[in-house]
């Protein structure tokens, strides 16, 4: 039995995308410098994800900023309760 997941989040000046397996890094963005890597260590059985995955991750972030600023101008005029 296998746990899988996927971290994605943005703020204003930062972001992640990242895949995880049983809790190790298989894959993330690095919007540096613009590319995906596999910090997978060379003893294991190399996972590669294919071709366009960090362009689906650039996407990601775009359409998680503009959520964002969405979510922001709905909240905007909520009083915050004490």
């Amino acid at each position: 039995l296998h746990v899988d997941r996927q971290v994605s989040g943005c703020s204003d000046h930062d972001g992640e995308e990242a895949y995880n397996l049983d809790g190790e890094e298989l894959w993330f963005a690095d919007f540096i410098k613009k590319e995906g890597v596999e910090p997978q260590p060379p003893f294991i059985d190399h996972i590669t994800y294919q071709d366009g995955a960090y362009q689906q991750a650039e996407v990601n972030q775009q359409t998680c900023k503009t959520n964002l600023d969405n979510a922001r101008r709905a909240m905007k005029d909520f009083k915050i309760e004490d």
